[in-house]
């Protein structure tokens, strides 16, 4: 079964929240015959797009191909938080790649932070910006832990914008009574997540971006110039660039062995009003200290955008609200009969270690995905590393590719169930608390 259209309709949005109040572009045409270009990237995701645009910002002729829409797959689904450092803390990455690559790592992170709020400047795009993530904790051995590892940032990297939080600080943030503390770092920021991917669709095509929606790429032949092929048309291209994260399918089995796709679940409850106080009292976003975490923030018309639950496998749950309002009511209880207007799934990627992996699979071809659940800003900004690495620049490329990302176990036919029982027992211990 093919993830694009397992849940999905041909050439459509999911009916999420965010569909509903992003303003579209008008669709762009399918590839038909052959083309040439300097450049194909496959994926008009914040990767893929991101690429294209530095791309076609440094002269490059850049053809990117989308086998559905602009901003179809996580990049518009998503819970819209653009977080500091990478997706697994600091502790863990210096361990991984030793301190060195692990200070560079963290000062790519800041790029990659900075990187999204400077496109959104520069490009005027509306998509509801605004600062702020708290990081909550359960217990007071995870609070301890929150506020030690705001330390260790401070003291190792010079990042001293994380305020450590009490009981009191956190609920006067976030007034469930589950959380006991945690860290608020307000250079982190959230955003629409849909109405930022559309952004960077339409500075690319201003920029001469050749874009071709509807244009599933069937097959890609290595070579110089490299042949892709859609149903309907080829490119030939001296470069290229796969930016297809949970929605690589079959196009490259080395990239497919360490980033596997999985399930995440978003809802919007109705406009909550002045009881949005009652969840939220600052505009911030939040995720917690769950193994499968749960994130959620206010929109703009004070909605509650709640994401929580995973599952692993091609389709959705028939009922996604009823999946969601699960973990959801756990956190606020007195929501348990709020409405909930908008219901919706996404497809994101996964690596072993959920640290993003990053590959030259020849030498005119590169690869960046398996964001982890950390792809506003690293998506991004791996699209503009591999942009710099086409034009000869490829240090943070390759400082990126060099984190030791190991296949799955079992390939292909085994992951999946060995990541189910995995996760099974990770979900047992946040409910045990352990």
């Amino acid at each position: 079964m093919n993830l694009l259209y397992a849940n999905d309709r041909a050439g459509e949005y999911p009916p999420s929240w965010y569909a509903a109040t992003a303003t579209p572009l008008a669709p762009f045409a399918p590839l038909a015959g052959e083309v040439r270009a300097d450049v194909c990237v496959v994926g008009a995701g914040y990767t893929g797009l991101s690429s294209a645009l530095h791309l076609a910002e440094r002269g490059h002729d850049v053809v990117l191909l989308e086998a559905q829409r602009v901003g179809f797959g996580a990049s518009g689904r998503n819970g819209g938080q653009l977080g500091s450092g990478q997706r697994m803390d600091q502790h863990f990455v210096e361990a991984q790649v030793g301190p060195a690559d692990a200070g560079k790592l963290w000062d790519l992170a800041e790029e990659a932070k900075a990187l999204v709020k400077s496109l959104i400047s520069k490009h005027d795009i509306d998509c509801h910006l605004k600062p702020g993530i708290a990081h909550l904790a359960f217990s007071a051995r995870e609070v301890a832990e929150e506020h030690a590892y705001a330390d260790h940032l401070a003291d190792t990297y010079g990042y001293n914008r994380l305020e450590k939080l009490d009981r009191d600080a956190a609920r006067a943030i976030c007034p469930s009574p589950r959380y006991v503390g945690g860290t608020l770092d307000m250079d982190a920021a959230h955003l629409h997540p849909l109405a930022y991917v559309l952004g960077l669709a339409r500075a690319a095509r201003d920029a001469g971006v050749r874009i071709f929606e509807g244009s599933e790429v069937e097959d890609v032949a290595p070579g110089r110039p490299a042949r892709l092929r859609t149903q309907a048309g080829t490119v030939r291209a001296d470069h290229v660039i796969l930016a297809c994260n949970g929605y690589l399918g079959g196009l490259d089995r080395k990239v497919a062995a360490r980033v596997m796709p999985i399930n995440n679940f978003v809802v919007a409850t109705e406009p909550l009003g002045a009881a949005a106080a009652r969840v939220l009292a600052r505009d911030v976003a939040v995720a917690d200290t769950k193994f499968v975490v749960n994130y959620f923030r206010l929109s703009h018309d004070k909605r509650l955008l709640f994401g929580g639950g995973e599952t692993y496998g091609y389709r959705f749950p028939a009922d996604i609200a009823a999946l969601v309002r699960k973990p959801m009511t756990g956190i606020f209880p007195h929501l348990e009969d709020v409405r909930i207007d908008h219901a919706w799934g996404g497809t994101l990627a996964i690596t072993m270690k959920r640290l993003p992996y990053l590959a030259r699979l020849a030498p005119n071809m590169l690869s960046a995905s398996g964001y982890s659940g950390h792809g506003v800003g690293t998506a991004t900004h791996a699209g503009k590393l591999m942009a710099d690495a086409v034009a000869g620049q490829a240090e943070g490329f390759d400082t990126m590719a060099r984190i030791p990302i190991r296949p799955f176990p079992g390939g292909g036919a085994l992951r999946t169930p060995l990541l189910a029982l995995a996760m099974t027992w990770f979900s047992l211990r946040d409910r045990l608390g352990i």
